[in-house]
């Protein structure tokens, strides 16, 4: 995509796809746990035209039980990305 409003529409589908979930059925997960995500929404994410905020990501990094780092795409990362993603990982006081 020549502008993307996310970057990781294509790792939560693959995370989506390798726990065999459909795109109605994880947003079905989603509302279930407090988030009314609808399955026209997950289809933005995706395909990056829908911008995600932080508690989006980290919502969706709990729905999927993996660490934020794994939506975020295999390339490197600076090391202040590395230190806002374990501190958006770091459960609330």
């Amino acid at each position: 995509m020549a502008n993307p409003r996310n970057m990781i529409g294509p790792q939560l589908r693959r995370l989506r796809v390798e726990r065999k979930l459909s795109q109605p059925r994880f947003a079905a997960i989603c509302q279930r746990n407090g988030w009314d995500l609808s399955r026209d929404t997950l289809a933005k994410i995706e395909g990056q035209t829908r911008w995600v905020s932080d508690f989006e990501l980290v919502f969706l990094a709990d729905m999927m039980a993996v660490p934020v780092k794994e939506l975020l795409p295999a390339k490197n990362l600076s090391a202040v990305a590395e230190e806002f993603i374990l501190r958006l990982e770091k459960p609330l006081e």
